[in-house]
């Protein structure tokens, strides 16, 4: 194969507007997504738990290929695995290193069980592919809607209880002393981080939804430290990257998540290489400071 095809497959738009019309549940999800995981990235990052969502995808991806193999709804598996390895880290795993052990231990497990029943499942490969790397095809109304209804629920959990999460995930031990139920608070995380993980599995795939839930934050928090521009910053970053992959996915007709991944990497640098800017800029500003007052 040239490079010709090769930029050909990846960069394809013949028949586009077809397409497109397609897909157009997938973009509505995407977009749902985007902000959905561009709300609760920026608790992922303060409270150190970029980790832990690569171990809930795993018992995610495990709970939806199990619901593959036999005939059940995937999205409702993909659901009870998120669940299980959330409530998991949530009780257990009160202090960092006692989670990151947990992680590491759910991690190769959840892994393991969704490879056996892929192996096991006799059906389409595509349906396999997906649950790994995504799919931009698959989304039909009575999955939209389902998503949805769960991007809402988890939507209104973080604005309920936004002020005091936020609170406990800068400082436990100041916010347990002002009476806050700081484990409570990370359970109810926990469980709308599994809901949350669960959903973008279905868009992203499970090895690569760190990408929508932890990237587009990291690269917020690299520009501002406002806790107001921070989670639009992010949301803003997280649609641009779902949306923006879904249609250069389409065109090509490859897997959504090469695409997702590239543009939130790309954000990402662009936000460091500002970020470092800037704090180049008030060092110097602050070295100069002193001669200008002598």
């Amino acid at each position: 194969m040239g490079n010709q095809d090769i930029w050909s497959q990846i960069f394809g738009f013949a028949n586009y507007g077809e397409l497109l019309f397609l897909v157009r549940n997938s973009i509505i999800a995407g977009a749902i997504l985007g902000i959905v995981g561009g709300l609760i990235g920026p608790f992922v990052m303060t409270r150190d738990l970029a980790f832990a969502v690569h171990g809930v995808s795993e018992l995610s991806f495990a709970g939806a290929s199990a619901a593959l193999l036999f005939g059940a709804n995937v999205v409702f598996g993909s659901i009870a695995g998120s669940l299980l390895a959330a409530l998991l880290i949530g009780i257990l795993g009160s202090k960092a290193k006692e989670r990151n052990s947990i992680i590491a231990v759910i991690m190769p497990f959840g892994l393991g069980l969704g490879i056996l029943f892929l192996s096991l499942y006799t059906g389409r490969s595509a349906n396999k592919f997906g649950l790994l790397t995504g799919q931009i095809v698959s989304v039909d109304n009575p999955q939209l809607a389902m998503l949805i209804v769960i991007s809402v629920i988890v939507i209104l959990g973080l604005l309920l209880v936004w002020r005091p999460l936020s609170f406990a995930s800068v400082d436990a031990d100041v916010a347990r002393a002002k009476g806050l139920p700081v484990t409570a608070l990370g359970i109810v995380f926990m469980i709308l981080l599994g809901l949350s993980t669960a959903v973008s599995i279905q868009i992203v795939g499970a090895l690569l939804v760190l990408s929508l839930l932890v990237t587009p934050a990291a690269a917020a928090m690299r520009v501002t430290a406002s806790p107001l521009l921070t989670p639009l910053l992010s949301v803003a970053f997280a649609v641009t990257s779902v949306v923006g992959g879904i249609l250069l996915a389409l065109g090509g007709g490859l897997p959504i998540s090469p695409y997702v991944t590239t543009i939130s990497f790309l954000i990402y640098v662009v936000c460091r290489i500002i970020g470092a800017r800037k704090v180049k800029s008030g060092r110097n500003g602050r070295l100069l400071t002193p001669t200008l007052e002598s």
